[in-house]
């Protein structure tokens, strides 16, 4: 995916310390996202993508209920393979 250079051109008009509180706010966005465990690894994540300047809903394709569930399946696989070690959160989901 090739990204628009323009899009981040709002950041040749910052100072220092603006560009400094970027990072942090960028970081700490990106660390909640990381920090996600349990049933929140499994949502939609539009407070990570509202972390950027543009303003845009992003144009979500939402797969059929079985090829969705075959790939929640291969994301849990994935996980018990990168991370086999892991605590289990053996709860449900309540909304």
């Amino acid at each position: 995916m090739d990204v628009d250079p323009d899009l981040d051109a709002d950041l040749a008009r910052l100072g220092r310390e603006e560009l400094v509180a970027e990072v942090v706010r960028l970081r700490n966005g990106i660390r909640a996202h990381r920090d996600s465990t349990g049933h929140d690894l499994c949502w939609h994540h539009p407070r990570l993508w509202a972390l950027l300047p543009e303003r845009l809903s992003p144009e979500v394709a939402v797969p059929p209920w079985p090829r969705f569930l075959r790939g929640c399946v291969r994301y849990r696989e994935s996980l018990d393979r990168q991370l086999p070690d892991a605590p289990v959160h053996d709860h449900e989901y309540e909304p």
